[in-house]
């Protein structure tokens, strides 16, 4: 355990808080969205200030930072990160201020409103990844169903009551089944401190209720089949942004749980459940890429693309080989970039059109080059492109499930496939042909802050696949640890 006398943890946590009070008391939109990206840069230099004093070798957690909260339960603040949560925080960091930049051209009314749910949604998130406390980690993850609920329901579109409602009611029965689970672990083993739970353990007897609990609860935020239905109502109604850290960050709260408390927690009940949970990884990988192409509006195409993606992340996560875990892991990272990226193009196209539908869509390769070229590249990286990040993950997750079980590789193997043909399709649809109407021809090419939000995203993609060991070998340690709760 590698302990830091000064707090960067706390800084890259609550400088974005201190952020969204200071753009309430802001004057002026222009004011509002300056005040948040100055928090969120903030919290991305203390962020990657964070990687370059990593120290990979390292077994344990590092920079931590630990307080009594509510001594009387043994409750602590108690912060920390390891290969595991390092990237997390980092990709959170990365795509706030990206958000912030492209909501000020987007977003038209409560501004203040908005950047401030966005920097305390970006709060949560970070300390759901960097909490090493049951209780403390059970408030961060509530904390982030707020804001994500009133940037659906305010600033959504024409049906956002309808996904918020359904959006709050898987989350929170989730939720529940969360708190269960804790206080279950608390009673049997005697504290909160995730640090010290793996080696005390959950008794046998009760593995297989905290596993249930854990599961869906984790496999709602993932979201895994079939619990994935409420994904694409809340993509489809959340504004632009909305949608970028829903993919790009939230889900990942759910590939992070299994990864922090099933497998180190319930060894015993995962080696019971893990044909279950492979298969509907495969499940999911197929019937998430079959949907998507069927669906004949572009925002709901990426968000059912995010449901086959993330199946390869159970798929290498529960495969427990380190080469899976990993995959997994990268996997999370790259489809944060990628997917995050894809909604930020779907947004540039229908604030200009306002029209998602492949029927209206067609024609912008002359019209808008530069748009063109970087939806492009995107669509490359997810559809698994060597050279790419998406690449890298799937190619180590499949290397893992072909391992554990030809079927589950071959069958994996044909969601990449698929993969190629929806999105290549999406491409054809938005970007070649003719214009559809005459309006269009007068819209605008992507703007220079577009431009410049989406150009860290390809430089991080390109980074990942040309040179995968740079991330890989965060996680070495942390994910060989993993591998061995078996």
């Amino acid at each position: 355990m590698a302990e830091s006398g000064f707090p960067l943890l706390s800084v890259i946590l609550w400088v974005p808080l201190a952020g969204a009070a200071l753009v309430l008391l802001t004057r002026g939109r222009s004011a509002a969205a300056a005040v948040a990206m100055l928090a969120a840069l903030v919290s991305l230099l203390a962020a990657v200030a964070m990687v370059a004093e990593f120290d990979p070798g390292v077994e344990g957690y590092q920079f931590l930072e630990e307080r009594d909260w509510i001594a009387a339960l043994d409750i602590s603040y108690r912060l920390g990160v390891d290969g595991i949560s390092v990237l997390m925080v980092l990709l959170t960091a990365i795509l706030t201020p990206i958000v912030v930049a492209t909501s000020w051209l987007s977003i038209n009314r409560r501004v203040r409103e908005y950047m401030a749910a966005m920097l305390l949604l970006e709060t949560g998130l970070l300390g759901v990844f960097m909490a090493l406390d049951l209780v403390l980690f059970y408030v961060f993850w509530e904390l982030v169903l707020i804001p994500m609920y009133l940037l659906i329901g305010v600033w959504g579109g024409p049906n956002r009551i309808y996904a918020t409602i359904k959006f709050f009611i898987f989350t929170f029965i989730g939720s529940v089944l969360m708190l269960l689970a804790i206080l279950v672990i608390a009673f049997d083993a005697g504290s909160f401190n995730v640090i010290l739970l793996p080696e005390i353990g959950v008794s046998s007897h009760l593995q297989t209720a905290v596993f249930g609990a854990f599961f869906l609860t984790f496999a709602i935020k993932a979201p895994m089949f079939p619990f994935h239905t409420w994904l694409p109502d809340a993509h489809v109604e959340a504004p632009t942004g909305g949608s970028v850290i829903l993919a790009g960050v939230l889900l990942k709260m759910g590939g992070y749980g299994f990864l922090r408390y099933v497998l180190p927690l319930t060894p015993e009940a995962v080696d019971e459940f893990r044909v279950a949970v492979m298969a509907l990884s495969v499940v999911a990988i197929i019937n998430g890429a079959l949907v998507a192409m069927m669906q004949r509006d572009l925002k709901k195409l990426v968000a059912y693309s995010s449901v086959s993606h993330m199946g390869f992340v159970t798929l290498g996560i529960f495969s427990q080989e380190q080469i899976g875990i990993d995959g997994a892991i990268v996997q999370m990272f790259s489809h944060g970039l990628v997917t995050g990226a894809l909604f930020l193009c779907v947004g540039i196209v229908y604030d200009r059109t306002h029209t998602r539908l492949f029927a209206d869509l067609g024609g912008f390769a002359k019209r808008m080059p530069v748009y063109a070229l970087l939806l492009g590249f995107f669509s490359l990286a997810s559809l698994g492109l060597p050279m790419m990040s998406g690449f890298v993950g799937e190619f180590m997750v499949l290397l893992a499930a072909f391992g554990w079980s030809y079927v589950a590789g071959v069958l994996s193997l044909l969601g990449v496939v698929l993969a190629a043909a929806y999105m290549l399709w999406m491409y054809k649809r938005v970007v070649f042909g003719e214009l559809r109407s005459a309006a269009f021809a007068r819209i605008p090419d992507a703007n220079r802050v577009e431009v410049m939000a989406l150009l860290p995203l390809v430089a991080l993609v390109m980074w990942v696949g040309i040179s995968p060991g740079t991330f890989v070998n965060l996680l070495d340690t942390a994910t060989a640890a993993i591998a061995t709760y078996r």
